[in-house]
């Protein structure tokens, strides 16, 4: 308590030095006074310390137990509460602005990206299907600390069916992807290659392709095996984008690792699609927001709207209900709804609690995409995000971030 008193006058001069664009981080931050879950399940450790060095968290634990070295600047967040990074596992950064990412304005590419991400308490993104020279620049220049951002994962783009490019995609484009069409094993296993000798992360296939006026395009599953097969003999994940039934029955004889989207376009998962689903440990990413863009977009009757998110809500129930595998995605870059209040919202009807949606932003997809645990504790990176109020009052205040920081690096502040 008398550490918090002695640099309160401090406070100012130090954020403005963190949330610096490019600005390094100092060697020690220290976070005092807030509520902190270590993880979902923890018990919560009240008037905590923090002690960050290094991008590394070196001390936790309650006021008292734990002491603050003198000297060393701080932030004082009585009243608030900590939980580890946020993880997003559905993006793209398929808007204009990204555009050129290699040479635009950083300032720029940095506000964008506070609008899009940061803001909503982000420290990693899958981008799962955008042009990968433009990802892979924003990324490097990202993690040269140029650009404040969270740490990106990307797929490189994706693999497409034979005359399979969705409807939604500019045509300006359409020549440019057909390289990416897959009519063959032998095309899917060459694309996939490709895209993981660039660099990616995992691989996404659309085993179902929006065309329009109802029609769907599936990729057979033996054309998705072919890519499924030279990403995990990289231990690489594959994302699906399923849309139907066809698709994800495909999609999981292929042995997809997760699937991108429900279904609301059909009426609920089979019993044999939830039992692939849970014997497989295929994750899920609900994106059930993006049905109420979709449909808004369509200007869709509002019972009509109701009714197929209701459905996306169901199926996220489903597969919950019988322990499988959910991790937290928006498809943001694709939608402009960055907000990501409604999501939580829509998540909670399924019967997630505040912990479980808190599992599938944090620890889930951590240990999914085997990057650590994401829990917080001595040793770990220190990625976290502070918000204004406790999760467990209203699963909004998810969406009411203050701060978002990583490796010790303020990259937001409200």
């Amino acid at each position: 308590m008398r550490v918090r008193a002695q640099f309160l006058l401090l406070l100012p001069l130090i954020v403005l030095q963190l949330a610096h664009a490019g600005t390094k981080p100092p060697s020690d931050l220290v976070l005092i006074g807030a509520r902190v879950y270590t993880s979902p399940t923890a018990a919560p450790i009240d008037n905590a310390v923090i002690i960050i060095r290094d991008g590394k968290i070196a001390e936790i634990g309650p006021d008292g137990r734990v002491k603050a070295p003198k000297g060393v600047p701080f932030i004082d967040l009585g009243g608030k509460v900590i939980t580890a990074g946020f993880w997003n596992s559905h993006v793209h950064f398929t808007e204009a602005v990204w555009s050129g990412a290699g040479k635009a304005p950083a300032d720029k590419l940095e506000s964008h990206m506070q609008e899009m991400l940061t803001r909503w308490g982000f420290t990693t993104v899958f981008d799962i299907g955008s042009n990968p020279y433009d990802t892979m620049a924003l990324r490097t220049r990202v993690d040269a600390g140029e650009i404040s951002g969270p740490k990106i994962y990307t797929t490189a783009g994706n693999i497409l069916p034979e005359n399979g490019i969705p409807v939604y995609v500019p045509k300006d484009l359409h020549e440019q992807l057909k390289q990416f069409e897959a009519a063959t094993p032998a095309d899917a296993a060459r694309i996939a290659t490709r895209q993981l000798e660039m660099g990616a992360d995992g691989i996404k296939i659309f085993t179902g392709s929006i065309m329009g006026h109802g029609k769907i395009t599936v990729m057979p599953a033996n054309i998705a095996r072919a890519a499924v097969q030279v990403a995990h003999a990289d231990s690489k994940p594959v994302f699906a984008h399923p849309s139907n039934h066809a698709g994800t029955d495909s999609a999981l004889e292929a042995g997809v690792d997760i699937l991108a989207h429900t279904i609301p376009i059909e009426d609920g998962y089979t019993p044999d699609e939830l039992a692939t689903m849970k014997a497989q440990h295929t994750a899920l990413i609900p994106t059930l927001t993006l049905w109420e863009v979709e449909l808004e977009k369509d200007h869709a009757p509002a019972a009509e709207e109701q009714a197929f998110v209701q459905r996306g809500v169901n199926e996220l129930k489903t597969y919950f209900d019988q322990g499988g595998t959910i991790l937290f995605g928006t498809d943001v870059g694709y939608t402009q709804h960055y907000d990501t209040t409604e999501e939580y919202v829509l998540m909670a009807k399924s019967g997630m609690k505040w912990q479980d949606i808190l599992a599938a932003l944090t620890t889930t997809p951590a240990s999914f995409f085997k990057a650590g645990n994401g829990e917080l504790a001595k040793g770990a990176d220190a990625d976290l995000v502070v918000l204004s109020a406790d999760p467990a009052a209203d699963v909004r205040n998810l969406a009411r971030v203050d701060y978002t920081i990583r490796a010790g690096k303020v990259i937001y502040k409200k």
